[in-house]
């Protein structure tokens, strides 16, 4: 009787066991079913563009300099223009020829504007007494005819050298016929007007002016067309130029 007991309940065990594991398959069905019906959820994570930028370069510092003493700087003087000699001048001579008048550096000169046809063309007499007289102590006497004033020299260079040796024996320096006045003044007239002695400055008013330069060639005094060649006042001014020693 026992025997049949035990023989009775191992299909009983089985079937509780066959029911609990169809329940547990049940189970676990119904879980996955409800858990794909379910909407999922999906974690939205805001993402900011990121746009890529260059790295500025960085700028290459400047070798390092080795530091040497400032040293001055000394600009040099701009040189000055060279100041105008009377010696620096050329001119013709009456017969054409070119006459350097630094050839007179050292003698006392009287220069003299001319003419044949004036009023004070008598003076030629006195310029060349003058000539004679001072001469070998070293006075220059020079002519330079002009047809500035009044036409009073109209002639060409060989009749002014003719009238002033046939009417005055003329044998100073005298040269060809230029300009004394006016737009063609001549660059030495210009310079004696102008330049050589600002405190005897001025434009030529006449025939026969008169300039004395000293040994040095500088401007040092000034005759106008009536002081004679004789007169105290010129002849005492040519005794003092002349008295100085020469160079």
């Amino acid at each position: 009787m026992v025997r049949a007991k035990k023989t009775s309940m191992k299909p009983r065990i089985l079937l509780v066991i066959g029911a609990i594991l169809v329940g547990s398959l049940a189970l676990q069905t119904r879980l996955t079913r409800k858990a794909q019906s379910q909407p999922k959820k999906i974690a939205l994570t805001k993402t900011k563009a990121v746009i890529p930028t260059k790295k500025p370069t960085a700028k290459k510092k400047p070798a390092a300099q080795k530091m040497v003493p400032a040293k001055a700087v000394v600009k040099a003087a701009p040189a000055s223009p060279k100041t105008m000699s009377f010696y620096d001048f050329k001119q013709l001579s009456l017969d054409g020829k070119p006459v350097d008048l630094s050839k007179y550096k050292g003698k006392t000169i009287l220069v003299v504007n001319t003419a044949s046809r004036c009023g004070f063309t008598g003076q030629y007499a006195g310029l060349e007494a003058l000539n004679q007289k001072y001469g070998a102590q070293g006075l220059v006497v020079l002519g330079f005819p002009a047809n500035d004033f009044g036409g009073q020299e109209p002639g060409s260079n060989a009749e002014i050298g003719e009238f002033c040796q046939k009417n005055y024996g003329v044998k100073f320096d005298m040269f060809s016929k230029i300009s004394v006045k006016g737009e063609g003044q001549a660059p030495l007239f210009k310079y004696l007007t102008t330049q050589a002695n600002p405190a005897l400055s001025g434009d030529i008013g006449w025939n026969f002016e008169k300039f004395l330069l000293s040994r040095e060639g500088k401007l040092v005094a000034r005759f106008k067309s009536d002081v004679a060649p004789d007169a105290p006042a010129l002849e005492a001014a040519l005794q003092t130029e002349l008295a100085k020693k020469s160079l």
